[in-house]
């Protein structure tokens, strides 16, 4: 009995000891789509450096455990743990389809007419911090960055697509049923097609085009199946960054904080990566074998003329029409403060 107590004395002695910083240490799941690579997956490249900030900022009193490649599960699946447990997810507008479909008011075609108006729209628009509020009370999750993933959707096809008189009769892969419509009004037909089964699709002829970002279209090595790349700015490749509210509270004011200013340095560094590396991969893509081209002015005003009705009237049907309303006016006014 005595032995036990010296022990139970040495082992409260030793507790005492250590810095209370490491017993508060907290360690976060960090889950998202797409390989572990930071030079061909951008949301991996900001996971990456969010975890690098963060662990420094705190000392490691906050450590972030990435799992990359959909580890934890399918979108939807990691919509329903993020929502009830400890940990921080990074969803497309696929996740965030069943539980805030408002969101894809901000995904309208040719929506943005450049990188510097989409920044200021997701950091400082009315349209985000409503959606950030209503979020937050439906979900009980908290949006703490919307992160640049790849660039500007452009088109891919076996045939020189210039305008949307180009798409008649092609069957294109779709995400969603937005891109659908989308393909639809081009007088295309969209399928959708999940983008492990991306590549055969467009080998075997299931599907004549599809659209993504010059990074995708490398990391599906789809430049082995298509030969044009068509640039058309179609919309803002993004994905969010969302944490658990209950887990956020939990932290303390110095950890929040930290926490959120690391969130938004690692965007601005995500940002800065991923538009370097455009025009290189551009040239890439093109020493691979494909054909390059930029629509003219009239071409670009045809794809927004036929291409956001046809959205806007899909999402007319999913979401209360002023969220849209609402998107396209801020979106008006970060263009028009882009342009500057």
């Amino acid at each position: 009995m005595k032995r036990f107590t010296v022990f139970v004395c040495l082992m409260l002695m030793l507790t005492l000891a250590i810095p209370a910083s490491v017993l508060a240490s907290t360690s976060i799941k960090m889950s998202y789509n797409g390989p572990p690579s930071e030079k061909d997956n951008a949301v991996h490249y900001y996971a990456v450096t969010f975890k690098g900030l963060v662990e420094k900022a705190t000392g490691k009193d906050i450590e972030i455990t990435l799992f990359p490649n959909s580890q934890l599960g399918n979108e939807e699946q990691r919509m329903e743990q993020v929502m009830s447990g400890p940990m921080i997810n990074v969803a497309s507008y696929g996740g965030l389809q069943t539980v805030f479909p408002e969101m894809f008011a901000t995904n309208i075609p040719f929506l943005f007419d450049s990188y510097k108006a989409a920044h200021r729209f997701f950091d400082e628009s009315g349209f985000m911090d409503k959606a950030r509020s209503a979020m937050r009370e439906r979900t009980g999750i908290e949006l703490l960055e919307v992160i640049e993933e790849g660039g500007f959707l452009a088109f891919t096809c076996n045939k020189p697509v210039h305008s949307p008189a180009d798409f008649k009769g092609l069957k294109y892969r779709a995400m969603d049923a937005s891109q659908v419509a989308m393909y639809e009004a081009f007088g295309a037909s969209g399928t959708p097609i999940p983008w492990t089964e991306v590549y055969l699709a467009l080998k075997t002829g299931v599907a004549d085009g599809q659209m993504n970002p010059p990074t995708y279209i490398i990391m599906g090595s789809l430049y082995e199946v298509q030969k044009h790349l068509t640039l058309a700015n179609v919309q803002y490749s993004d994905q969010f960054l969302l944490i658990n509210n209950e887990l956020l509270a939990s932290l303390s004011s110095e950890q929040r904080e930290a926490l959120k200013a690391a969130a938004h340095e690692a965007t601005v560094k995500t940002r800065e990566f991923v538009e370097s590396q455009v025009e290189d991969r551009i040239k890439f893509l093109e020493s691979k074998g494909m054909t390059s081209y930029t629509p003219t002015a009239e071409e670009a005003a045809q794809f927004k003329e036929l291409g956001s009705p046809s959205y806007v009237n899909w999402l007319k049907d999913q979401i209360d029409s002023s969220w849209i309303d609402l998107a396209v006016e801020d979106a008006k006014k970060a263009n028009a403060a882009g342009a500057e």
